[in-house]
Protein backbone atom coordinates (compact mmCIF):
# COMPACT_ATOMS: atom_id res chain seq x y z
CA UNK A 1 0.00 0.00 0.00
CA UNK A 2 2.01 2.79 -1.55
CA UNK A 3 0.37 6.16 -0.50
CA UNK A 4 3.15 8.40 -1.89
CA UNK A 5 0.94 9.54 -4.99
CA UNK A 6 -1.47 10.76 -2.58
CA UNK A 7 -1.94 13.59 -0.63
CA UNK A 8 -3.30 12.71 2.95
CA UNK A 9 -6.90 14.10 3.44
CA UNK A 10 -8.61 15.68 5.62
CA UNK A 11 -11.54 13.90 7.51
CA UNK A 12 -14.47 16.17 8.29
CA UNK A 13 -16.98 15.14 11.39
CA UNK A 14 -20.15 16.39 13.14
CA UNK A 15 -17.79 18.56 15.44
CA UNK A 16 -14.42 17.70 14.48
CA UNK A 17 -12.05 17.44 11.60
CA UNK A 18 -9.02 15.34 11.26
CA UNK A 19 -6.23 17.04 9.49
CA UNK A 20 -2.00 15.68 9.28
CA UNK A 21 -0.36 17.81 12.02
CA UNK A 22 1.80 20.91 10.99
CA UNK A 23 5.19 21.62 12.67
CA UNK A 24 3.29 24.58 14.83
CA UNK A 25 0.66 22.00 16.33
CA UNK A 26 3.81 20.93 18.35
CA UNK A 27 3.46 23.48 20.99
CA UNK A 28 -0.05 22.07 21.71
CA UNK A 29 0.98 18.31 21.64
CA UNK A 30 3.48 18.85 23.73
CA UNK A 31 0.71 20.66 25.82
CA UNK A 32 -1.84 17.83 25.89
CA UNK A 33 0.31 14.87 25.86
CA UNK A 34 2.71 16.36 28.58
CA UNK A 35 -0.09 15.49 31.16
CA UNK A 36 0.63 12.80 33.09
CA UNK A 37 -2.99 11.47 32.66
CA UNK A 38 -2.27 10.98 29.16
CA UNK A 39 0.83 9.12 29.57
CA UNK A 40 -0.30 6.84 31.99
CA UNK A 41 -2.57 5.40 29.49
CA UNK A 42 -0.41 5.05 26.81
CA UNK A 43 2.64 2.65 26.04
CA UNK A 44 4.95 4.86 24.26
CA UNK A 45 4.24 8.55 25.19
CA UNK A 46 7.10 9.98 27.76
CA UNK A 47 6.19 11.61 30.87
CA UNK A 48 7.76 14.67 30.92
CA UNK A 49 6.93 15.37 27.63
CA UNK A 50 10.54 16.98 26.72
CA UNK A 51 11.30 19.96 24.60
CA UNK A 52 11.69 19.12 20.71
CA UNK A 53 9.88 15.61 20.91
CA UNK A 54 6.62 17.00 19.79
CA UNK A 55 8.40 18.33 16.61
CA UNK A 56 9.99 15.14 16.29
CA UNK A 57 7.42 13.03 16.21
CA UNK A 58 5.18 15.14 13.96
CA UNK A 59 7.98 15.37 11.41
CA UNK A 60 7.77 11.25 11.06
CA UNK A 61 4.20 11.23 9.89
CA UNK A 62 4.46 12.55 6.14
CA UNK A 63 7.17 9.97 5.19
CA UNK A 64 4.87 7.09 6.96
CA UNK A 65 2.09 8.48 5.12
CA UNK A 66 4.07 8.50 1.57
CA UNK A 67 5.47 4.63 2.37
CA UNK A 68 2.07 3.21 3.32
CA UNK A 69 2.70 2.57 7.01
CA UNK A 70 1.13 4.53 9.21
CA UNK A 71 -1.68 7.16 9.02
CA UNK A 72 -1.34 9.94 11.87
CA UNK A 73 -4.42 12.89 11.69
CA UNK A 74 -4.66 15.57 14.57
CA UNK A 75 -8.24 16.13 16.01
CA UNK A 76 -9.02 19.19 15.75
CA UNK A 77 -12.41 20.91 17.03
CA UNK A 78 -13.91 22.61 13.87
CA UNK A 79 -15.45 25.56 16.25
CA UNK A 80 -12.74 26.46 17.72
CA UNK A 81 -9.80 25.39 15.89
CA UNK A 82 -8.36 23.99 18.61
CA UNK A 83 -6.03 20.81 18.51
CA UNK A 84 -7.39 18.42 20.57
CA UNK A 85 -6.18 14.95 20.83
CA UNK A 86 -4.13 12.82 18.28
CA UNK A 87 -5.36 9.42 15.92
CA UNK A 88 -4.00 6.92 13.95
CA UNK A 89 -3.13 3.71 12.05
CA UNK A 90 -0.35 1.64 11.73
CA UNK A 91 -1.08 -0.09 8.48
CA UNK A 92 -0.15 -4.06 8.15
CA UNK A 93 -0.54 -3.68 3.66
CA UNK A 94 0.41 -7.21 3.12
CA UNK A 95 -2.41 -8.60 5.73
CA UNK A 96 -4.91 -5.55 4.50
CA UNK A 97 -5.40 -4.43 8.51
CA UNK A 98 -4.12 -1.66 11.03
CA UNK A 99 -3.74 -1.24 14.56
CA UNK A 100 -5.77 2.28 15.60
CA UNK A 101 -4.12 4.53 18.25
CA UNK A 102 -5.24 7.48 19.75
CA UNK A 103 -5.15 10.18 22.97
CA UNK A 104 -7.39 13.42 23.89
CA UNK A 105 -6.22 15.68 25.24
CA UNK A 106 -7.54 15.62 29.37
CA UNK A 107 -9.42 19.14 29.25
CA UNK A 108 -12.00 17.42 26.39
CA UNK A 109 -12.45 13.89 27.82
CA UNK A 110 -16.34 13.22 28.27
CA UNK A 111 -17.54 15.11 24.87
CA UNK A 112 -17.88 12.21 22.78
CA UNK A 113 -14.21 13.03 21.04
CA UNK A 114 -12.72 9.80 21.15
CA UNK A 115 -15.42 8.09 19.67
CA UNK A 116 -15.86 10.43 17.23
CA UNK A 117 -12.36 11.15 15.72
CA UNK A 118 -12.27 6.74 15.71
CA UNK A 119 -15.12 6.49 13.37
CA UNK A 120 -14.05 9.09 10.82
CA UNK A 121 -10.71 7.10 11.00
CA UNK A 122 -12.63 3.64 10.56
CA UNK A 123 -14.58 4.28 8.07
CA UNK A 124 -11.79 5.91 5.80
CA UNK A 125 -9.58 3.29 6.58
CA UNK A 126 -12.17 0.57 5.17
CA UNK A 127 -13.62 2.51 2.45
CA UNK A 128 -10.61 4.97 0.99
CA UNK A 129 -7.84 2.36 2.33
CA UNK A 130 -9.31 -1.04 1.57
CA UNK A 131 -8.92 -2.21 4.81
CA UNK A 132 -10.03 -5.58 6.09
CA UNK A 133 -9.83 -5.49 9.44
CA UNK A 134 -8.74 -2.80 12.38
CA UNK A 135 -7.92 -3.38 15.84
CA UNK A 136 -7.51 -1.83 18.82
CA UNK A 137 -5.78 -2.77 22.76
CA UNK A 138 -5.87 -0.74 25.91
CA UNK A 139 -4.65 -1.48 28.92
CA UNK A 140 -6.97 -3.56 31.83
CA UNK A 141 -7.42 -0.30 34.07
CA UNK A 142 -8.35 1.64 31.37
CA UNK A 143 -11.91 0.85 30.76
CA UNK A 144 -13.16 4.43 29.30
CA UNK A 145 -11.05 3.13 26.38
CA UNK A 146 -12.95 -0.09 25.85
CA UNK A 147 -15.75 1.68 25.88
CA UNK A 148 -14.99 3.63 23.06
CA UNK A 149 -14.33 0.67 21.28
CA UNK A 150 -17.56 -1.10 22.23
CA UNK A 151 -18.83 1.87 20.65
CA UNK A 152 -18.05 1.81 17.03
CA UNK A 153 -19.39 -1.96 17.02
CA UNK A 154 -15.40 -3.28 17.94
CA UNK A 155 -15.77 -6.79 19.34
CA UNK A 156 -13.67 -7.88 22.39
CA UNK A 157 -10.96 -10.40 21.27
CA UNK A 158 -9.31 -11.38 24.13
CA UNK A 159 -7.03 -9.97 27.52
CA UNK A 160 -3.17 -10.46 26.53
CA UNK A 161 -1.91 -10.97 30.28
CA UNK A 162 0.78 -8.84 31.67
CA UNK A 163 1.82 -8.39 27.80
CA UNK A 164 3.96 -4.81 28.21
CA UNK A 165 5.32 -3.14 30.95
CA UNK A 166 4.80 0.76 31.66
CA UNK A 167 6.70 2.45 34.29
CA UNK A 168 8.45 -0.94 35.22
CA UNK A 169 5.13 -2.64 35.32
CA UNK A 170 3.64 -5.12 33.85
CA UNK A 171 -0.05 -4.09 32.11
CA UNK A 172 -2.81 -6.40 30.72
CA UNK A 173 -3.71 -5.53 27.80
CA UNK A 174 -7.30 -5.75 26.58
CA UNK A 175 -7.39 -6.60 22.79
CA UNK A 176 -10.78 -5.43 19.90
CA UNK A 177 -11.01 -6.01 16.51
CA UNK A 178 -13.56 -5.12 13.90
CA UNK A 179 -13.89 -6.50 10.27
CA UNK A 180 -15.02 -4.25 7.14
CA UNK A 181 -18.28 -6.15 6.99
CA UNK A 182 -19.02 -6.05 10.67
CA UNK A 183 -18.47 -2.14 10.41
CA UNK A 184 -20.71 -1.60 7.12
CA UNK A 185 -23.12 -3.90 8.96
CA UNK A 186 -23.68 -2.12 11.76
CA UNK A 187 -23.99 2.15 12.51
CA UNK A 188 -21.07 3.46 14.24
CA UNK A 189 -20.86 7.04 15.82
CA UNK A 190 -20.14 9.77 12.92
CA UNK A 191 -20.59 7.02 10.13
CA UNK A 192 -23.16 9.27 8.89
CA UNK A 193 -20.15 12.30 8.65
CA UNK A 194 -17.93 10.79 6.07
CA UNK A 195 -16.11 13.45 3.72
CA UNK A 196 -12.92 12.69 2.04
Amino acid sequence: MSLHLRPQPVLAGARLDLRPFRPGDAPAVQALAGAREIADTTLTIPHPYGDGLAEQWIATHAPAWAAGARASFAVVERASGQLVGAIGLALRPEHARAEMGYWIGLPFWNRGYATEAAALLLGFGFEELGLHRVHARHFARNPQSGRVMRKLGMRHEGRLRQHVRRWGSPEDLEQYGILRDEWRAGPAAGQESRAW
